[in-house]
């Protein structure tokens, strides 16, 4: 089998930044408090704002919408790396052991990067749905797959998890005989950390990177396209005759709509991914430098802020949520305030069908079903 190699670095296959990497006894404990710090207040954010997220969802009127459908796994997906990565890695860093068995052990670093995959794999299948959304209209439209799609991606985030099984363990940490023991990742020297660091590295983020920047090169280049149409269009009304000109003027309104509404969900995938990039793009830059430099120095604290950034991602996907569909908290809070007062009165929630009635002109542009007559617009509006 050859000479294998032990693996405690920060993030990838295993925890952060502030065990010694001389002496895997000791750690640096000022290091080990900033962690501290810092995963504790992303989990509380990515904990309160998913769970809203995911409460906002379910109270909408238009929680069939495929871009809901797509908000709502994606916020699945960052609350599993928000209790099965974050939330252990935080424990794991105020014990500083790992204090559980065996199979604890390869659980809690499959989960981890389950996370990983599913909320990545997750932001793909959204950003190519806008693409064919843009690109593509009347197939997103009759061939709906989206259920099969996401299901997909769940099981492939938890095939691809499996060498966590298998490559982690709890084991003797330091010179033999020492009695401390940790959840350690073993690799065969001098390859294993290095190949098994660029699979995930081009499985989670290379591979996921380049799929992200052809959709969004195409979406931009039929945007233009579209823009070009536009103009066009409305010359030619100024051109027309009277007779022709307010059929015209209004084929060119309905047109500026859709494509609002389809600009709208593509501004708000945008921006997730250009978050993803930011948080992840460090992470994996420094996780690559570790595995194909022994030299690399680890326990800076530029390789250890580099690392925690990765985890801000998940609690800044429901921001970006509200900022672009912020009608959906509006809702929520609605609902709870309405609720909790009829609650007290012993009464049903009356204000909630109100509230319907009153912001049923505003709905949301992701809203796919909607009533018979305005069915082929709204399905446009949200792909």
């Amino acid at each position: 089998m050859g000479s294998t190699l032990s693996w405690r670095d920060s993030g990838l296959v295993n925890g952060t930044g502030s065990v010694n990497q001389t002496n895997p006894l000791k750690r640096n404990e000022e290091v080990a408090k900033v962690e501290v710090t810092v995963l504790a207040l992303v989990l509380l954010l990515a904990l309160v704002g998913n769970l809203c997220v995911l409460l906002a969802l379910r109270s909408t009127k238009h929680s069939q919408s495929r871009m809901y459908y797509f908000m709502k796994h994606l916020s699945v997906a960052d609350l599993v790396v928000a209790i099965f990565q974050v939330l252990p890695q935080l424990i794991w860093d105020i014990t500083f052991r790992f204090y559980g068995p065996d199979i604890l052990c390869r659980l809690v670093k499959y989960l981890q990067v389950v996370g990983m995959f599913a909320s990545t794999y997750m932001l793909v299948l959204m950003s190519v749905d806008r693409c064919l959304a843009i690109c593509q209209p009347l197939r997103s439209l009759h061939r709906r797959k989206d259920r099969f799609y996401v299901l997909l991606s769940w099981a492939l985030s938890l095939l691809l998890s499996v060498p966590q099984i298998f490559i982690f363990s709890l084991r003797e940490v330091g010179s033999a005989g020492s009695g401390v023991y940790d959840c350690w990742g073993d690799f065969v020297q001098p390859w294993g950390a290095k190949a098994y660091i660029t699979w995930i590295s081009l499985t989670i983020y290379i591979i996921p990177v380049a799929i992200l920047s052809v959709c969004y090169g195409l979406i931009s280049f039929k945007i233009w396209q579209n823009f070009k149409l536009k103009t066009r269009r409305e010359q030619s009304v100024t051109l027309s005759p009277q007779t022709t000109k307010d059929n015209t003027l209004a084929r060119v309104s309905s047109v500026k709509l859709i494509s609002k509404a389809k600009i709208t969900t593509v501004k708000m995938t945008f921006v997730i991914v250009v978050a993803y990039i930011v948080c992840w793009t460090p992470f994996f830059s420094v996780q690559m430098w570790s595995a194909w430099d022994p030299a690399a120095p680890r326990e800076a604290m530029p390789f250890i802020i580099s690392m925690l950034l990765a985890s801000l991602n998940s609690c800044c996907n429901p921001w970006i949520y509200m900022c672009f569909a912020g009608h959906l908290f509006q809702d929520l809070r609605q609902n709870f305030l309405c609720c909790s007062a009829r609650y007290f009165k012993s009464s049903q929630c009356r204000c909630e069908r109100d509230f319907d009635s009153n912001h049923k002109s505003t709905s949301s542009n992701f809203a796919i079903k909607s009533t018979n007559s305005q069915r082929s617009i709204t399905q446009t509006s949200t792909t």
